[in-house]
């Protein structure tokens, strides 16, 4: 690998940008691109589409994979991508099961609530937790496109604020828990502080896809499994 690859490599690790490794299998020659499928280095090299398709499908599903172009050449695409994170608002006892499990799927996990009588490590031993207020805590952690927000304390004191935080983010799941009658009402309380039809519409509310959960556990298994169908797929059956 050149220098000026690893260099943009290692610069797209710490800034926390997704991009994938393409090499020639032939001849070694390797070009970096961006999460779009465009050259990064070197900036002037040409990306034929099958390339560029096939190095957004490996960051989609977080594989490396090997692809013939129509011209014979035999390349090899890395993928890149920033750590998946995930920030529970709420440390509740649906929290308590949801925590571990996103941990067990490879996500860095924080939990936010100024509650300290909930937010304690007893309850949720080595995970980060903020005490901060929800929207200092998101403004703290900053949500990227890898990050998943998911508030669960069913306060709006509480959720609203890191919801407000969580629609001006590129987080790539956000949920809320509640009924749709209470999903209706938050809806309405986050257009008052300017957020339009679509920005709502990146809720996911009630949390969770429709399992029939009833306990802590169950709903957490819900929300897991929702939030994996967003990330590998993009949408919700």
């Amino acid at each position: 690998m050149k220098a000026t690859l690893l260099d943009a490599l290692v610069a797209a690790r710490t800034e926390k940008r997704a991009v994938v490794v393409a090499t020639d299998l032939a001849d070694g020659d390797q070009i970096l691109l961006d999460g779009d499928g465009a050259a990064l280095v070197p900036g002037d090299a040409t990306v034929p589409p099958a390339i560029a398709q096939a190095g957004r499908e490996a960051l989609a599903c977080d594989r490396g994979a090997a692809l013939e172009t129509p011209d014979g050449r035999r390349v090899f695409l890395a993928p890149h991508n920033p750590p998946l994170r995930l920030i529970v608002v709420g440390a509740v006892h649906i929290s308590q099961a949801l925590v571990p499990m996103a941990a067990l799927a490879g996500y860095d996990v924080s939990v936010v609530d100024p509650r300290r009588a909930f937010a304690s490590d007893a309850r949720f031993p080595a995970t980060r937790i903020l005490t901060d207020w929800p929207d200092e805590g998101l403004d703290a952690l900053a949500p990227d496109a890898r990050t998943a927000v998911v508030t669960l304390t069913h306060d709006p004191k509480l959720d609203d604020p890191a919801l407000d935080r969580a629609l001006a983010s590129p987080a790539f799941y956000i949920a809320a828990l509640g009924s749709r009658k209470t999903h209706a009402a938050r809806r309405a309380r986050l257009a008052r502080l300017g957020h339009g039809e679509t920005a709502l519409d990146r809720i996911h509310g009630p949390a969770g896809l429709a399992l029939g959960a009833v306990s802590p556990a169950e709903i957490a298994v819900s929300v897991m499994a929702e939030m994996t169908q967003v990330l590998r797929q993009g949408t919700v059956a």
